[in-house]
């Protein structure tokens, strides 16, 4: 059996829109969301900025929010979009089977309290060595057992099943800057071979702490463009020197086509492909040649039946990486071969900064948006062409055309590879 799945729901907060609208109208107009960070101290970093979500209020979308007064960045950007897609679905009345109904996130883990953690630290040290008996005893006085429950990343898809009373499959998946991509390719599977007929899906992340600036510093993968911020992420640009740190989350509603047409629910678009594959590389560095992004962008082109003419819009993992940058746009021409000339392509990641593990499903409610309306969102920051990145990357300003089919990739440390293809729905 493999039926339909269809997109009847999206919600998304980032860093340049706390909704789905307010999003794609900034995106249109070529907005950055990047700027100095505020959620702590970061003027002792390589990098002194990111791309925050602003001015969120959990109480905009719950009534009671103070039941998640424990509950970190993460999942509260999940509940927000989360609470967008459903309503946006017309599910909010609870009208459907609850049996039949699943979450499958692509959501990171929580936060710790750093200058806490770091407080604990400093204080079990013995005669200029760590004392873990003392560390351990300190923790359990001062750690809160609650905040730290929050930190699973199985937690968003908890909740989200919980205030939704999703009692079908739920899972959680955490590949890195795939995730939430997966999270929709693997939750349109459940539905095609007919273990659900609805599914919440995509993904939440936070990582604008002090742990995960440090660490991706020491990977030496973030801009240190700290002169000018807004202009730090420069996706496939020759001067491009790392990628933003973002926050936020995507939320989809996938329905069996069946399912949506019997409650007559209003279709956004349809999920036709999806590939999955591993570099089998290395842990932090994409293959040269390109090998696993396009074996993912091949499976996904089978999966949708379609051939390379059939893409009219490919949006870009588009990091801003020296690497990653290359090694797409080879991958994109060695899948889509000459068509890949014609075919416009673009990183939203420029305006967005990277999501991390949201950032597929963020990514996928813009090809979703650009088929829907017509609009090509740009690549801002680009400036100084790159002769091994020689594609249409749509720079800076947005452009009018027909999207009937679009790729999405994502590409994620590890080496997992995720590409979906979404499509306008033709009945």
């Amino acid at each position: 059996m493999s039926r339909r799945v269809v997109v009847t729901g999206m919600g998304c907060i980032t860093p340049i829109g706390n909704d789905v609208e307010s999003t794609w109208q900034a995106l249109l107009e070529g907005k950055s969301g990047v700027d100095y960070i505020t959620h702590f101290d970061a003027s002792g970093f390589p990098t002194k900025f990111a791309a925050e979500v602003k001015n969120f209020n959990l109480s905009d979308y719950v009534p009671n929010p103070e039941r998640f007064e424990f509950a970190g960045r993460n999942i509260r950007f999940a509940i927000g979009a989360g609470v967008q897609a459903v309503r946006h679905a017309g599910l909010e009345d609870g009208k459907f089977d609850p049996a039949r109904f699943g979450v499958y996130l692509g959501a990171g883990e929580g936060q710790q309290d750093f200058f806490l953690f770091m407080r604990l630290i400093a204080d079990a040290q013995r005669d200029g060595e760590f004392d873990m008996e003392k560390f351990t005893q300190a923790g359990l006085e001062h750690l809160n057992p609650k905040e730290e429950r929050e930190q699973e990343p199985n937690m968003p898809s908890g909740h989200l099943a919980s205030l939704f009373n999703a009692q079908g499959p739920n899972l959680n998946c955490l590949t890195a800057c795939a995730a939430s991509s997966q999270a929709i390719g693997e939750a349109t599977e459940l539905i095609r071979q007919g273990e659900a007929d609805i599914m919440l899906s995509g993904g939440a992340h936070s990582m604008i702490h002090p742990f995960g600036v440090t660490g991706f510093n020491l990977l030496t993968a973030l801009s240190e463009h700290n002169v000018n911020p807004q202009e730090a992420s420069r996706p496939f640009d020759k001067e491009r020197d790392g990628f933003v740190l973002g926050e936020g989350a995507g939320m989809l509603i996938l329905e069996e086509l069946e399912h949506a047409k019997a409650r007559g629910a209003e279709i956004y678009g349809e999920i036709k492909g999806y590939g999955s594959t591993a570099d089998a590389y290395r842990i932090t560095d994409i293959h040269p040649e390109g090998r696993g992004a396009i074996a993912c962008i091949n499976a996904a082109l089978n999966d949708a039946k379609a051939n390379p003419e059939d893409i009219h819009y490919v949006n870009a993992h588009g990091t801003s990486t020296a690497v990653n940058d290359r090694v797409e746009s080879l991958a994109i021409k060695r899948s889509l071969g000459d068509h890949a000339y014609k075919t416009p392509v673009s990183s939203t990641k420029s305006m967005m900064g990277h999501l991390i593990a949201a950032a597929g499903s963020a990514e996928a409610i813009v090809c979703l948006q650009t088929i829907r309306h017509g609009v090509i969102p740009p690549t801002i920051n680009y400036k100084t062409p790159d002769p091994d990145c020689d594609l249409d990357y749509v720079p800076n300003t947005p452009r009018n055309g027909k999207v009937e089919q679009a790729l999405s990739n994502s590409f994620g440390f590890g080496g997992q590879n995720i590409s979906l293809i979404l499509s306008r729905f033709n009945g």
